[in-house]
Parts: structure tokens; sequence; C-alpha cells
């Protein structure tokens, strides 16, 4: 038993479910199962194991891990998971469907699949809507009341703790609120400890929701969870309004992955729990992990983070207006409803046209710049970040670009470990219908001349080869650097090959990455001038001091 869930028990004062006070709230994540139906989403059972780990050190009561006997992975993930993870803060769940009509629960194969897997909990998804028993499961409405109690109290004499999803429960109710009401009331008197209410097709709002979960609670006595699909874009508030009629077990899943638009995302419902409600639904400690787990689980699945998501975004306290820069100055509670530290973030300034003295001030003390409080410098480097900014570049996505601009106003003079005398690239198209890319860079380092030439899948790349092989002699320090990211945008102009062109490299020392910017007339100058950034900005992070 967690200290968090013990909190939670007293504060609602419930310890009499079968877990004691681990029952007075549950976070059920479903993201193995339901989470996995999204778009583009492919977990192996490796990828399975990793994501359990993940929601586990996270500290989630229960990890829904799928339906065993449905297919041939998730029955092996409940076997390698018994193996291999020793659950610290969670139960796992295994879920599958009420028996058949006219069978016996014992004899039903997905049922036995469903012991046979040894989950501790089981979840059971019944139909809800009246019109989904007679076209769906083609039986009567008394048969399916039969197929959930004969289902449930058969698991239970199995000792399994069983939850009961009422699939499309809130369009069933809207059409027959007597036999969605009728379910509840079957789950609960057979022995389901929760009876979830789905919005399965995701159209409900959340005053909605939480009429709906107000009077079911009242007129059934059923204990009560909550499991929404974004739709409307309200899975989220909808899952908070069932919350406030009286649900206390809300199912979601990490980063809101799911099918169609997605599930009610794990993340901002428990931080509203944790932060906004003062319920201690996690592990003591554990809110502040919440950033990493998310990013961690979005690597897991192959999927970039999402960088305006709440709380967990990179995004998500990254303050760009000057007017914003100036208040925070005085008082970061101003323009943040939460210190971003609780959830494992951190709060960003980002240098833009938009910026002010007091957006470069904040910048440049997260970037380790003291600036002295001289208020004609900062007006320079104002004035120079408007100034390109309005020629195309872009500093609020190249921080490392910026600080060179950054040490270049106060130091007098800008950073510089090595002076290019010219460079080339030349791409020749040969009969068989490849192409060579070859580059030539003349500069200096440290007093000496140096002429390289570099070959490569793309001019670019050539550029970068050839710059490397001339410095890594003089700056053993390159070695390690790797190229990670690069974007290429075509910036307004009248002809559309005339444009200005920006590019943003993003470099990493196996340590940190770093994004630097360039703008020219062509895509090559722009990646040098991007690269010559990258490097200088590489040599700055070793250590090394300059010597042009």
């Amino acid at each position: 038993m967690n200290r968090a869930t013990e909190a939670s028990s007293v504060e609602h004062g419930d310890t009499d479910g079968p877990y004691g006070p681990r029952d007075a709230f549950h976070v059920f994540d479903t993201t193995l199962r339901d989470g996995a139906q999204r778009e583009g989403i492919n977990l192996t059972v490796a990828d399975k194991l990793t994501i359990a780990r993940h929601l586990d050190d996270f500290g989630v009561g229960y990890i829904e891990g799928g339906w065993p006997g449905a297919n041939p992975r998730d029955t092996e993930f409940f076997a390698r998971a018994a193996d291999e993870i020793t659950f610290k803060n969670a139960q796992l769940v295994a879920f599958g469907a009420t028996r058949r009509a006219g069978a016996k629960a014992e004899e039903d194969p997905q049922v036995r699949a469903l012991l046979a897997s040894g989950a501790p909990v089981i979840t059971l998804v019944a139909k809800s809507h009246d019109r989904h028993v007679e076209l769906a499961l083609r039986t009567t409405l008394d048969e399916n009341l039969a197929m959930i109690a004969d289902t449930v109290a058969y698991l239970r004499e199995q000792g399994r703790t069983v939850f009961v999803d009422c699939e499309h429960f809130f369009d069933g109710y809207r059409a027959n609120p007597a036999y969605a009401k009728s379910v509840v009331r079957a789950a609960k008197e057979a022995g389901a400890e929760v009876v979830i209410l789905c919005d399965t097709n995701g159209g409900m709002l959340p005053a909605q929701v939480q009429a709906v979960v107000g009077t079911v609670l009242a007129d059934t006595g059923a204990r009560l969870g909550i499991h929404a699909q974004d739709d409307t874009g309200c899975a989220v508030a909808n899952t908070l309004a069932a919350v406030d009629a009286g649900a206390t077990h809300v199912q979601c899943t990490a980063n809101g992955y799911g099918e169609r638009v997605g599930n009610a995302n794990l993340f901002p419902v428990v931080a509203a729990l944790e932060l906004k409600y003062g319920k201690h639904v996690l592990p003591e400690g554990s809110l502040k992990d919440m950033t990493r787990i998310s990013h961690a689980i979005a690597e897991v699945v192959n999927l970039t983070p999402s960088t305006h998501q709440p709380y967990v975004g990179v995004s998500a306290f990254a303050h760009k207006a000057g007017l914003h820069a100036s208040a925070i100055k005085v008082d970061p509670d101003l323009y943040q409803h939460i210190d971003p530290e609780l959830v494992g973030n951190t709060m960003r300034m980002l240098v833009s046209d938009m910026a002010g003295r007091a957006s470069v001030e904040l910048k440049g003390k997260e970037l380790g710049v003291d600036l002295g409080g001289d208020r004609e410098l900062v007006g320079r480097v104002v004035e120079r970040v408007k100034e390109r900014e309005l020629k195309g570049y872009t500093y609020e996505a190249a921080d490392a670009s910026f600080e060179l601009l950054l040490r270049e106003e106060v130091e007098g003079r800008a950073r510089r470990y090595f002076r290019i005398e010219s460079w080339r690239a030349i791409v020749e198209d040969l009969p068989d219908g490849t192409h060579a890319n070859e580059a030539t860079v003349k500069l200096w380092a440290k007093g000496e001349r140096i002429v390289t030439t570099g070959e490569g899948n793309g001019p670019v790349n050539a550029l970068d080869n050839a710059l490397r092989r001339g410095l890594e002699r003089i700056y053993p320090q390159l070695a390690k650097l790797e190229l990670v990211d690069y974007k290429v945008r075509i910036l307004e102009g009248r002809h559309g090959t005339e444009s200005t062109t920006r590019v943003l490299i993003s470099t990493s020392d196996g340590q940190g990455e770093w994004a630097t910017v360039g703008v020219a007339e062509n895509v090559i100058s722009a990646s040098w001038q991007a690269l010559e950034d990258a490097y200088t900005y590489g040599l700055l992070r070793a250590g090394v001091e300059p010597t042009e």
C-alpha cells in the first residue's frame, strides 16, 4: 500500500474495499489496450512491458494490459509480465467480454482465458445501449443482463476483483435510461466493485456527464467510474465533471493516446486531481516524474511528444510576449497556474520579435549569461533580435544561436574558434542517374590554414563532413558531435524559388542537444550558417577558449 492511497482513503473515508485504503480513488490506465488502438501505434510485447514499468513507477493504481485470449500478443504479455515485473504500485488488469448469449460463464473460452491470464483484476465490457444489445449482440435485453450477472458472479467466485465497462452508456442512457441503469444494477448486485460509464463515441459535454453520473449514482447506489473518449475535445473535462458528480474511478491513457482522436489524457487528469482537487492519488513525490514519464512513453510508441500538451509539453510553461516576461520577472505565478517543477517541467523564456527587456534579461539568466543590469546592453540585444527576426531568423527555436548573439553583445566580439576563407558545394548528376555531392572548405584555425574536402549524401552533409574533417584535428572535442535534426522552411517571398530560406539544425554531443538557425537566399547558405553556429556552440559547451 502506498502513502498516497492511504492519504486518499482518509480523505474520502473509504477503507472497506478488498484492498483496503487503496480503493478510495482509482487511477486506472488503459494505454496498453485502448491507447494502443491509436492510428500509428503498434506495440510489441517488449514495448508493453516497458510502458507498464513506466506507469507503475508513476504510481497509477491499475494498468489494463490488454485482452488475453483475443490475440497472442496480449496473452504473451500477461505471461511475461507475471515473470518479469514486480509491480510496486499498480495491479495488472485483464480486459475481456461477458459470456456469450446462451452459454455458461464457466464454459466460455474467453472467460477462461481471462482467468488463465493470472491478472488479479478483470474488466468486463458490457452492452448498456438497448439497440446495441439487439443489433450487435443479437440477443434480448434480459439475456444481456443475465450475461453480465453470470460472468461477474463467476469471476468473483474465482477470487478476482471485477470492474464492468458499460459500453456506449451515455448514448444508451439518452435512448433508454431505465435499461441503462438496469445494466449498472445487474453488475453491482453480482459483485462488480466499480461500474464504469463509458462515453464510447466521445460525444458528451461536461454538464451532460455531470448530470447523468449524479443521477445514476443516486438511483443505483453503485460505485461509478468514467471512461471518456475525446471526440469533442472534452475527455479530460468530462472525466473531471464525473468526479465532481461522485465518480471515484477514472480511466485514462498516457498522452491521451487512443482510437480516433484519443482518450482522456492521464497526465492532466492526475495533475488536476492532485493539484486542483487536493486528492492524493499517487505515491508521495511521483507527480514530479510526470513530464519524464510522458516523454519516455512517447519514445516507446515512437511518437514525437506534443510540445503543447498541458503540464508536460515543452511549451506548457514557455513565455514569449514581453508583457508576460515583465510580470514573470516580478513573480512567476502572475502568468503560470502552477509551479512547473511540481510536474517535473521547467519554465522557458522565448526570445523573438515580441521580446522586451524583461524577456532578454530572464533568458540571459536561464542561459547563465550575466547582463549585469545594463539597460543599454539589454536594449541593443532586443533591437538586434527584432532586426534579425524581421529578416527571417527565429530565436525561440534556436537557443544556441541566441546565446552566441547574446555573448557577442556582452563580450563585445563574436566567439570565433575558426575563420572561414571560403566554401563551395558541388552536386554532380552522374550518367547512371545517381548524384555525387562534394564540398570544399578553406578555413583558418589557431593560425593554421586548412583546406579539406568531404563527400556526403547531399550538399549539406558534404559540407558538414568537410568542416568536421578540417577542424577535428585542431578541436578533437568535435568528434562526438552529431547532427540529429534538420528542418527547412521557405519564408514569404514574391517568387517561390527566390524566397528566403530558413534552416534549423539540432546537434547533440551525447549529453545534450542544441538548436541553431541560418537564413539566406538559398538552402545551402542558410545551412552553412546554422552549421557554423552549431560547431561554435559545441566548442563553447566543451569549455574551449576562442582563438580567432
